[in-house]
Formats: C-alpha cells, sequence, structure tokens
C-alpha cells in the first residue's frame, strides 16, 4: 500500500485534478503492512450551539443539529459534516437511518470517488446533508492519502480568495449594533432581511458602519414593484447584491426583477443541486453553492464549472456548521466571486481549527484533504 501511496503522490495528482472529493487532517498517516480493507464510517450527533438566536424572514433558532463522520482506510482518518438545519427536512434520526443503510466497507480504493458517492447517493432519496458528510470525509481521506489540500488537487490559486461576509440575522436595533461591532474584523456584512423590518435593519447598521452589505431576503418580499423599489434604495446605501429576494416559486417575477434590477441577484432557496443551475440561469445573476443542499464537494465543484460556462456569478455559502464543512468549502473559494463562509464563527462549540479568516479574507492553509484539525478527537 506504501508504494502505491508514493506512485499517486508523484505520478498522478494531474489525472485526479479533475476528480472532486478528498479529506483533512487529523494526526500523523500510519503505516500498516496488513492488506487494505474497505471503507469503515463512523457517525455521532452534535449540537451547534449558536452565540446569538438566528432569526430570518420566517424562522429563528438558537441551535442546529449536526452530524459528525469519519471513514477511515488503510489507518489514515477522514472526516465530514452534516449541518441540519429544520427547514432542510434532516435531523438526527433520518441521518442515523441513512448512514446505517450504507455499506461503504464494499469499497477498497478510496479514489474511486465516483463510483463511491454514485453509491451513496443513489442509496436513498433527499438526505443531502448526510450525503454531504460522506462525501466531505472522502474528500478529506483521499486528500491525506494524496498528501494535497483539495484546491491545490484543484489546481485553484489560494491567494485569489475573496473576503467572507459575515452575517447579522434580524433582531432588535439594540442587538444588531452589538453583533455588528463583533463583526469589526470582516470587510463585508450579510444582513438578513424579508419582514416588515428591513429599512430599519439597514438604517440601523448604517448608524454604526459603511462597509459594504449583502442583503438576504430568504423569500420574504412577495410583490415584484415593491422589491425593485427596496432593490433601488439598497442600492443607494451600499449594498451590492440581493439574495433570493423573492419566493422561489415565482419564477417569471424573480425573472422580472433580475432584469430591472441594478443589483444582482442570487438564487438560494431556488436552487439545490447541479440539474436546478440550468433552471435557474436566466432567472437569477448568480447562485449560492451550499454543500449540505447539493451532497457535498463533488457536486459544488460541478456547480461551479457550469454556472460559470453559463456566465453566471457565483456565491459559496453555508449552513451554521462547524470548521470541517466550512473549511471544505473553502477549498472551492479561490474561483468564487463571493463567499459567505461565516457558519462556524456563528456558534460557541466549534470541535475543530481549519480554515482561517485574516483581515476578513478567506485563508486557506497548506494541511492535506480539507485542511482541518480537531481540538480532540470526537470519535475516540
Amino acid at each position: 500500500m506504501s508504494s502505491r501511496r508514493n506512485f499517486i503522490r508523484t505520478g498522478s495528482l494531474t489525472a485526479l485534478a479533475g476528480i472532486t472529493g478528498m479529506e483533512t487532517a487529523f494526526g500523523m498517516m500510519e503505516k500498516k503492512s496488513k492488506p487494505s480493507k474497505g471503507l469503515a464510517l463512523r457517525f455521532l450527533p452534535f449540537d451547534l450551539q449558536l452565540k446569538h438566536t438566528f432569526t430570518l424572514a420566517g424562522s429563528s433558532r438558537s441551535n442546529t443539529p449536526a452530524m459528525l463522520t469519519r471513514l477511515e482506510f488503510d489507518g489514515i482518518k477522514g472526516y465530514g459534516e452534516a449541518s441540519m438545519p429544520p427547514y432542510l427536512g434532516e435531523n438526527t434520526e433520518s441521518a442515523t437511518r441513512f448512514f446505517s443503510a450504507l455499506n461503504l466497507g464494499q469499497f477498497r480504493d478510496p479514489f474511486q470517488m465516483e463510483k463511491i458517492l454514485d453509491y451513496v447517493d443513489q442509496a436513498m432519496p433527499g438526505n443531502c446533508a448526510a450525503k454531504a458528510a460522506i462525501d466531505i470525509a472522502l474528500h478529506d481521506l483521499t486528500g491525506k492519502l494524496l498528501g494535497q489540500p483539495w484546491y491545490k488537487i484543484w489546481g485553484f490559486d489560494p491567494s485569489a480568495t475573496p473576503d467572507t461576509s459575515f452575517t447579522i440575522g434580524i433582531d432588535t436595533p439594540e442587538v444588531v449594533r452589538q453583533k455588528v461591532a463583533e463583526a469589526a474584523p470582516f470587510n463585508i456584512l450579510k444582513v438578513k432581511l424579508g419582514r416588515e423590518t428591513d429599512r430599519e435593519m439597514i438604517e440601523t447598521i448604517r448608524s454604526v458602519t459603511s462597509k459594504p452589505l449583502s442583503v438576504d431576503v430568504n423569500q420574504g418580499w412577495k410583490d415584484k414593484h415593491q422589491a425593485l423599489d427596496m432593490i433601488y434604495w439598497l442600492q443607494e446605501r451600499g449594498v451590492v447584491l440581493v439574495e433570493q429576494p423573492m419566493p422561489k416559486e415565482a419564477i417569471d417575477d424573480m425573472a422580472w426583477l433580475t432584469q430591472h434590477s441594478p443589483l444582482p441577484t442570487i438564487a438560494d432557496e431556488a436552487l439545490q443541486r447541479l440539474p436546478d443551475v440550468g433552471k435557474v440561469h436566466g432567472v437569477y445573476s448568480g447562485i449560492n453553492i451550499k454543500l449540505m443542499k447539493c451532497t457535498g464537494m463533488r457536486e459544488a465543484h460541478q456547480m461551479l464549472t457550469l454556472a460559470r460556462s453559463l456566465g453566471m456569478k457565483v456565491m459559496i455559502g453555508c449552513m451554521t456548521e462547524t470548521s470541517c464543512a466550512v473549511s471544505a468549502a473553502a477549498q472551492l473559494s479561490p474561483q468564487t466571486d463571493w463567499a459567505d463562509l461565516d457558519g462556524n464563527l456563528l456558534i460557541s462549540n466549534d470541535p475543530c481549527r481549519g480554515v482561517q479568516i485574516v483581515n476578513g479574507k478567506i485563508t486557506l492553509n497548506d494541511q492535506p484533504g480539507i485542511g482541518i484539525t480537531f481540538r480532540r478527537d470526537p470519535f475516540a
């Protein structure tokens, strides 16, 4: 096995550059003389505790259920994560059922990623976040076997990463000002809108900062003419883009709004997986790719490539997540126009370290896989 690894590291990086998936750094690589067994999966629940109650146009929550995963092959371990906010329709029980139904031990070559991830995707319908947890762990694992981070395997320039926005949820003016103060290290703020307090939210933020803003309406605006008036008002106050301004079902109204909008419109709830990219082309200016919705890094890379070929703008986003899933998404960030990768910064119990934000900019490390280390091995 060791001779095979050396061959892969030195001779096949170019051939594997188009593959979409591999793993993170969690300890020294172990060598075994025994014949390799198949992939071994372990998983456990993890509750993400939010620093502030997170309020959107239609809901609020103070925690997010998650599952951590580990794939082991020949003594090397790769880690993944499923973050499952309630609106995704997944939970700890559904993820446990999904993981328990998989037979990953049948796969004795982790580099057969297409075959493995096709099997995972077809095992059950839905379960996109749970599938992402396997995908991320497999990318982390294979990246470690190659001894390279995924942005290098894909051929991306780490210096080309964008700034990440920091999210300001809907709240009272006093709390909003507090959140803005806490976001001082960031160069762009993402503001949640979609309620009757939209103008108050923006004016409150503008009373304490002049930083560029993006807004996420979470389908909260219902009338296209009022939405257009609001977008012009927002443009005058330093807003640079509008995410999911109208209901995802309002396709004709949304296409009209994008045609007349002075700001780019970004699809979020209207977009989940690869086939949706073509559906939102011509309706929105760009897309927000999230690993938890599209089943992980492999499909996220495919969505990015397709959107670029269609001339669309691209944002890489996240849910409330640990540094595990955020670091996985960050591997794609050098190829995106915007990033909203602050999910790990919104929780108080992040179990690992990974991508860092330096002067507001996403900063990738050179650790193999997705580039994470755990403070304490959750599977020990």
